[in-house]
């Protein structure tokens, strides 16, 4: 019917060391892959984001958190005002920080410098932080997208 198949040594090396090849390069091949294609992030729509306790921030200090996908800091001003923003770089995407020292957000990345309004003073970020709406309830402090 299909003519005599004989086993050889040498088919069944093939047949392992095509299976090993095969099976080095798919585990090559899924790493890359996942790298091209992440999964998808669950992004704040315009709901509400706890981004720290009324008591945990001083004047004059500030806290990094999560707001959906990605870093957001939430200022609290000399004056005792909250201010969020989004904690990413418009240069090149580090996350920035809030200096006490100078009363401003500051990228250590390549010196950038923001000040309390989102507005960059300093260094070579070319465009503002995105501002995001910080709102006192109760004892927390919730910051939203703009809708």
């Amino acid at each position: 019917m299909f003519g005599e198949w004989r086993f050889t040594r040498r088919k069944v090396l093939d047949f392992f060391l095509g299976g090993g090849l095969l099976g080095m390069l798919a585990s090559m091949a899924y790493p890359v892959l996942r790298y091209l294609m992440p999964a998808k992030a669950a992004a704040v729509s315009t709901g509400d984001v706890r981004a720290a306790g009324a008591a945990e921030l001083k004047p004059n200090s500030a806290k990094i958190f999560r707001f959906g996908s990605e870093p957001a800091i939430l200022v609290r001003t000399p004056s005792g005002e909250y201010r969020a923003f989004s904690a990413v770089c418009t240069h090149l995407s580090c996350t920035v920080q809030y200096r006490a020292d100078l009363e401003h957000i500051w990228c250590a990345c390549h010196n950038g410098h923001f000040d309390l309004y989102g507005r960059n003073i300093g260094g070579p970020p070319p465009r503002p932080l995105a501002a995001y709406p910080a709102a006192v309830r109760g004892k927390e402090i919730y910051v939203s997208r703009k809708a």
